[in-house]
């Protein structure tokens, strides 16, 4: 009998320590003094610009840790509350320099090639393409790296022409081989889907869509996806899984592109911070490399609802953090640089690294 009990009795702690073993939970990666600086930046931003909604994702370089996630949505017309939908699928204006990388592997381009965007002007196949100062006359003839820091519509697609014109399918085949849309899941984001892209295998596919592709247009992607791929960027070219529980490192894609061909992009996102149109990001604190963008994502009623973003990283000798800043409003003013990348520098000047 006194056999039995103690039998039963070590049995009951053996069990007992099973069930403590499986309700161990994970380890969120999330800075709360980060989470809770980048929301109160980002809920002042919206309710400055009376945006409808926004996101900023702060995360590692090297391990894909995401350290603040916040998403915020309007309330009323002073209020804002926390939105967990971060799978927003959207068109990015952050499609200009994963365009000029791809065109850049192909070795038909370089940042010093001169591009010649006339009065702001161009016809792409029947339809317009104006960059955003086309009513004062345009930019004439820039560099390709200049181009990109004045987001500069037909510089970009020009390049785009000169690297990929003969076939434009040969730019999408180079997109997937980069990754770009990855990662399609990520544990605690939910309904996170693979990003979506219209291609010239596509019965819907114009020969117009490829100038309108390379900035950022005939695509579904989100937030995190972008941040993904530019953290890639800042990390060399290996695109890290993101992550939000402390877990051991997975590697997406080794090198997403040659070392030539990123050193060369990290320059041209140094020199749009330094001397382009989002100088507004530039910190005192550290330096800053990265890209700002505004695109349509939406019109309804007579409404135009515009993506102001800004992606980038720091410090850009040995980077440790890249951040997003995506933001949805409705009408202009609508600027990337003045406003996400504002939002931006606010929040890398409260981090300590």
């Amino acid at each position: 009998m006194g056999q039995s009990i103690f039998i039963i009795v070590v049995l009951s702690i053996f069990t007992s320590c099973q069930c403590r073993q499986q309700v161990i939970l994970p380890i969120s990666t999330i800075d709360s003094i980060l989470q809770v600086n980048a929301t109160s930046i980002l809920e002042e931003k919206l309710s400055e610009i009376n945006a409808q909604s926004g996101q900023v994702i702060v995360m590692e370089v090297q391990t894909g840790q995401i350290k603040a996630l916040v998403g915020l949505t309007k309330k009323d017309s002073t209020n804002y509350q926390p939105c967990e939908n971060f799978s927003v699928w959207q068109s990015t204006g952050l499609m200009r320099p994963i365009s000029l990388l791809a065109a850049l592997e192909t070795g038909k381009v370089k940042l010093s090639d001169k591009v010649d965007t006339g009065d702001g002007i161009y016809q792409v196949h029947g339809r317009e393409l104006k960059d955003h100062n086309w009513h004062r006359g345009g930019y004439g003839e820039l560099t390709v790296q200049e181009g990109l820091a004045v987001g500069s519509n037909i510089a970009t697609y020009k390049t785009m022409e000169k690297a990929f014109g003969e076939n434009p399918q040969t730019f999408f085949d180079l997109l997937a081989n980069m990754s770009y849309g990855k990662p399609d899941s990520i544990n605690g984001i939910a309904n996170l889907n693979p990003a979506y892209f219209i291609t010239p295998k596509d019965n819907n596919w114009a020969k117009s869509d490829f100038a309108w592709s390379s900035i950022g247009y005939n695509q579904q992607i989100s937030p995190i996806q972008i941040l993904t791929f530019y953290n890639a960027i800042a990390n060399d070219g290996k695109m890290i899984q993101s992550q939000l529980y402390k877990d051991s490192v997975v590697v997406i894609n080794p090198q997403i592109a040659s070392r030539a061909s990123i050193d060369s992009l990290k320059k041209a996102l140094v020199f749009n911070v330094t001397n382009g149109l989002c100088q507004p990001a530039k910190s005192d604190k550290t330096t800053v490399a990265g890209k700002q963008g505004t695109i349509i994502v939406s019109t309804d009623n007579g409404n135009t609802v515009y993506a102001v973003e800004f992606c980038g990283y720091f410090p850009t000798d040995n980077p440790k953090y890249s951040i997003i800043v995506s933001i949805n409003k409705t009408g202009l003013p609508a600027s990337g640089g003045l406003m996400a990348g504002d939002a931006f520098r606010q929040i890398v000047d409260t981090m300590n690294f």
